[in-house]
C-alpha cells in the first residue's frame, strides 16, 4: 500500500497548472492525503473516477483546508479534533481564528488502521501563534493521535510546521529561535516521538541532510535545494516491522513544498 501526503497550497492552482492529475496518475496513490487545498469540495475543479473524495475545509474561504483521497471505502471519517479534547486544551479563536474550524484534520478509520492528515498551525514569524502552537495544539492533537491508537494502530502525516532536528534544514544556526524552528515546535516533534511515533523518513534515514520538503520562493532556494524539511509521516511503534519504504519527492512541482510518501504492508 503506498500513502502519499501533499501540502499542495491551493489545490485549484496545481491543477490550473495541469501538474495535479498527472502527478495522480504517475505515482497512484492508494491514499492520499492533501494539506492547504484552500477549497472546499464543491470548489474542486478535479474528478478522480478510482478514488472516494473527504475534504475537510476550513470556514474563511480560500484559506488552509485538508482532503483526503482513497481507493478503499473507509469505516468512518471524522473532520476536526474532538470538541471534548478541543475544550481541554482552550482550544479557541486566537484573534487569528479557530484553529478547529480551519479544516486542520481528517482521521479516516480502515479495518487495520487509522490515517490522519493534519495541517498544523503555523506559529508565524512574530511568533505570535506559537504559544497556541506548544501549549494547546500540539499537545491537543498528539492526545487525539493516542486516544485513536488505543483501538488500532495509526498513520499521521501532514504538514507539521516544524523542522524537528538540525539535519531537517539547510541552515540551523541562523534560523534557531525563528518560527517553524523554536524549541517549543521542536519540543511537540519529540513529544511524537517519545509517545512512541516514529518518524517513517528517519526510521531509514536516520542521519543525512538534503532531505526537504519546502523551499522559500527567494534565491532560487529549490533549485540549490536549500530548504526545510516540515511535511512527515509518523506511525505507531508496531507498524515498524511493515514498513517498506519512505521517501520525498522533490521532482514534483506544483507547490512550495514537495509530496512525501510511505509504503507499507498492511
Amino acid at each position: 500500500m503506498k500513502i502519499m501526503s501533499w501540502n499542495v497550497n491551493g489545490i485549484r492552482a496545481v491543477h490550473k497548472k495541469g501538474l495535479f492529475v498527472p502527478f495522480i496518475k504517475k505515482h497512484k496513490p492508494d491514499i492520499l492525503c492533501l494539506q492547504e487545498t484552500k477549497a472546499q469540495q464543491e470548489q474542486s475543479p478535479i474528478d478522480l473516477p478510482d478514488y472516494i473524495e473527504y475534504w475537510n475545509g476550513a470556514k474563511k474561504k480560500g484559506y488552509s483546508g485538508t482532503a483526503i483521497f482513497t481507493k478503499e471505502k473507509p469505516i468512518a471519517i471524522v473532520n476536526d479534533l474532538p470538541e471534548d479534547i478541543a475544550k481541554k486544551y482552550k482550544i479557541k479563536d486566537d484573534g487569528y481564528g479557530n484553529p478547529n474550524s480551519e479544516g486542520r484534520v481528517i482521521a479516516v478509520e480502515f479495518k487495520k488502521f487509522f490515517v490522519v492528515t493534519v495541517y498544523t498551525p503555523n506559529s508565524k514569524d512574530d511568533l505570535s501563534r506559537l504559544s497556541l502552537r506548544h501549549k494547546q495544539w500540539d499537545p491537543a492533537f498528539l492526545e487525539y493521535c493516542k486516544e485513536l491508537e488505543k483501538k488500532k494502530p495509526v498513520i499521521f502525516c501532514g504538514d507539521l510546521n516544524v523542522a524537528h532536528k538540525e539535519q531537517d534544514l539547510a541552515h540551523p544556526k541562523p534560523n534557531e529561535g525563528k518560527h517553524g524552528f523554536t524549541k517549543e515546535e521542536r519540543g511537540g516533534a519529540d513529544n511524537m516521538t517519545s509517545k512512541g511515533f516514529v518518524d517513517t523518513l528517519r526510521h531509514f534515514t536516520p542521519e543525512g541532510k538534503e532531505y526537504y520538503t519546502w523551499w522559500s520562493h527567494w534565491q532560487k532556494a529549490r533549485e540549490r535545494n536549500v530548504g526545510w524539511r516540515l511535511d512527515y509521516f509518523f506511525v505507531s511503534k508496531r507498524l515498524t516491522s511493515k514498513l517498506t519504504k519512505a521517501s520525498i519527492h522533490p521532482k514534483v512541482m506544483g507547490s512550495d513544498h514537495c509530496p512525501v510518501s510511505i509504503e507499507i504492508e498492511l
